[in-house]
This record gives structure tokens, C-alpha cells and sequence, in this order.
């Protein structure tokens, strides 16, 4: 009971952190990468700095805090006003969901290279499907549970970000263009990781382990869904990324719909 009244009590405050970039937004061969899937413009980071010390145990409170936070309210009205809405602060409700995130390699892609969803080339495989004349392996052994290579990649492997990035690059937005080969998946899933992720060397081991704190979120009010999208999707998504040491954290979303096909704009 102590260690709930405690977490009751603690209250965070936040600052955005504008002078914070990341190369995944900026870099223009991924820039493009993320048009071609229909992601452009829907996809963006928002770093913020916090006030207290944050424990994973203090996971709830935490994202509580930030989706009422004024300044975080009011960086989130200027998103793009097509896909975004303004948060109600007084009538928020924040389900929240620490998400594993252990990878410091991608080694946990080496599955797909052997099971016959890629050539050795690198090239995806195309199979039929009903609906969708251009289908592939890839996408039917990330989505099809009763797909003949689903199993190829553990459960508990399928939980972890790494794999949900990638998950969400390869599946793309609603106009999304996809990828003959498995590479550029593979390559922007890796910079939009190093990007958010925070990792650490043991002094007398040296080995790598990660230290941020992954948490998938999702905003409701008195009238359901409202962030990241007001309508049920699995491509909509949002992860609040926590550095406990220099207390700062990322709020990493996508919107599902038609991106931007344009490389002339503004910052995201």
C-alpha cells in the first residue's frame, strides 16, 4: 500500500526540449524512404525534459503526468491539424504499456534470412493472397499467426521495439509503396532504433545493455480514442522512450493514413 500511495503522489513536469533532432527526420534517402511508405508527415519525435527521478515501477503515473502536462498539450495542438486533436486535460485517460527492449544487435532479423521469406540476395519473396495482388512473405509472416514462417520469430522476440519497429516500417501507411528487398527495412529500423534508444557499456564486462524505458501509450477521453488517432489502427502508434540519467523523454508516434508525397515542407 505504501509503494501505491507513493506512486499516487509523484508528480512529474515537463519542458520541451526543441533543439533535440533526429537524424531519421532529416536525412534525406530516409526522408524519402518514409514517403514512399506513406509515413511522411505522420510520422515525427518530440523530446521533453522531466523534473524528478523516474523508476519503471512509476510507468502509469509517469505517462499520466505528460499527457496533462500544459506544455506538452500544447506541443501536441501543433501537430498537423488533419490528423491531431487537441487533448482535454481535464478528462484524459492514459493506457499505458511497457514494451521489452534488450536488443543492442540486430540479430534478431537472422530468422528471416534463413526461412526462405528473402532470397540470399535479399529480395522478399512474393506469395498470393486474396485481396492483395502484390503480397509477400515478409508481410504475411508479421501479420498471419497461421502463416507457415510466423513462428520463425519467438513471441517473446515479437515483443520486444526493435521488433515492432521494424513491424511498423515494413507495414507502412495507407498508401504505402513496398519494398522489393528486405534492406531498407532493416537499415532505417536500425536508425530510427539508435536514434531513441539509449544504451550503456559495463566498465569490468564490456558488454552493451540498453537503458531506456519503453512505454506504447494511448490517449482516451469520455468519447474514446483520441491519440495517437482518433480511429482503431495498428499503425496508429505512440511510445513514450525514457532516459532515466538525463531525464528526458521521447514521444515517437504515427498516425495511419495518406502521408505527404512531397520532400517540400516544413520541419515534422
Amino acid at each position: 500500500m505504501a509503494g501505491e500511495k507513493a506512486e499516487f503522489e509523484t508528480s512529474f513536469s515537463f519542458g520541451p526540449l526543441p533543439s533535440r533532432k533526429f537524424s531519421f527526420l532529416r536525412e534525406k534517402d530516409t526522408v524519402q524512404l518514409l514517403m514512399k511508405w506513406s509515413m511522411l508527415g505522420r510520422m515525427s519525435a518530440h523530446s521533453f525534459s522531466f523534473d524528478r527521478k523516474f523508476h519503471s515501477y512509476l510507468s502509469e503515473s509517469f505517462a499520466q503526468c505528460f499527457f496533462r502536462d500544459a506544455s506538452v498539450v500544447a506541443s501536441l495542438t501543433k501537430m498537423d491539424p488533419g490528423a491531431w486533436g487537441s487533448l482535454d486535460n481535464a478528462a484524459v485517460c492514459v493506457d499505458v504499456e511497457e514494451v521489452p527492449c534488450t536488443k543492442v544487435s540486430m540479430d534478431l532479423f537472422d530468422p528471416i534470412y534463413s526461412c526462405g521469406i528473402v532470397t540470399p540476395s535479399g529480395r522478399v519473396v512474393k506469395c498470393y493472397h486474396d485481396v492483395h495482388p502484390d503480397y509477400d512473405q515478409l508481410r504475411q509472416m508479421l501479420q498471419e499467426e497461421d502463416s507457415e514462417n510466423y513462428c520463425v520469430v519467438g513471441r517473446a522476440e515479437r515483443e520486444e521495439f526493435l521488433f515492432r519497429l521494424f513491424k511498423h516500417l515494413v507495414l507502412g501507411g495507407e498508401l504505402c509503396q513496398y519494398e522489393d528487398t528486405i534492406e531498407p527495412y532493416i537499415r532505417t529500423t536500425r536508425q530510427i532504433y539508435k536514434d531513441l534508444i539509449g544504451v550503456q557499456k559495463d566498465p569490468e564486462t564490456k558488454g552493451i545493455s540498453v537503458f531506456s524505458t519503453v512505454l506504447k501509450v494511448s490517449v482516451h477521453d469520455e468519447s474514446g480514442g483520441r491519440y495517437p488517432g482518433r480511429r482503431q489502427a495498428e499503425q496508429s502508434f505512440a511510445y513514450l522512450i525514457v532516459d532515466p540519467f538525463k531525464q528526458h523523454v521521447t514521444l515517437f508516434y504515427h498516425c495511419y493514413g495518406v502521408g505527404i508525397f512531397s520532400l517540400l515542407m516544413d520541419s515534422m
